[in-house]
């Protein structure tokens, strides 16, 4: 049965994989949501600037909706922004987790509250599988974030193919990161009606993670 949806979007790999399921199925996209921190300025999940991710909703077609918190009141604002969209009429809200137990418990519960329905198009498939499909249907995944604790940062800036994922693995790495060993950025795919302009400069420190710099080409 076709249904409304809202993304939950954190701009990288498996929310892009996740949209494209849920598209595919014949579900209707309303909207992008992503959390970001209390000055609005990047994505408390993958770190992105917001004229980033907006260049990715623009290139979707969809509106991008920012919900702004510390970690402290992460919960009780996305719970907020999830009742805005039941109000709104919107069906479901879709999401990329693949098989950590914990978030999926966190999404049904923050979900009941607000009264919506969940879809998890990739939860419980093979992790290799995943990206192979990614790489497959044309995605562009580029790593952003590593936490240099668990991987080199030398990474950052590698594009996704078949080859970085027997890297990774050989590595004793999970290669679609899922633990929080790396983040990406979607640049090119199905989604989008043309690539995201993007251009990487600088590294950045933050603890033991280690975050490229993320930016919008300037014609100028």
């Amino acid at each position: 049965m076709q249904k409304t949806f809202v993304m939950s979007w954190s701009g990288g790999k498996d929310s892009a994989l996740a949209y494209f399921r849920a598209v595919m199925a014949g579900h209707v996209p309303v909207a992008l949501f992503t959390m970001f921190e209390e000055d609005g300025t990047r994505s408390r999940s993958h770190g992105l600037p917001l004229e980033v991710m907006q260049a990715q909703a623009e290139r979707m077609g969809l509106p991008l909706i920012i919900g702004k918190a510390s970690w402290a009141g992460y919960e009780k604002e996305f719970i907020e922004q999830l009742k805005i969209f039941k109000s709104q009429g919107v069906q479901m809200g879709v999401y990329g987790d693949i098989d950590l137990e914990d978030h999926l418990l966190w999404i049904r519960k923050v979900s009941a509250e607000a009264g919506m329905e969940v879809n998890h198009p990739l939860w419980q498939e093979p992790r290799k599988a995943l990206l192979k499909e990614l790489i497959d249907k044309g995605f562009k995944a580029v790593v952003t974030v590593v936490d240099t604790a668990r991987l080199d940062e030398k990474f950052l800036g590698r594009e996704f193919t078949h080859g970085l994922i027997e890297e990774l693995e050989s590595l004793g790495i999970d290669a679609c990161g899922e633990e929080g060993e790396f983040h990406t950025v979607i640049i090119d795919g199905p989604i989008f009606v043309e690539p995201v302009p993007v251009v990487f400069g600088e590294k950045a420190a933050n603890g033991n993670y280690r975050m490229l710099e993320v930016k919008l080409h300037s014609e100028e």
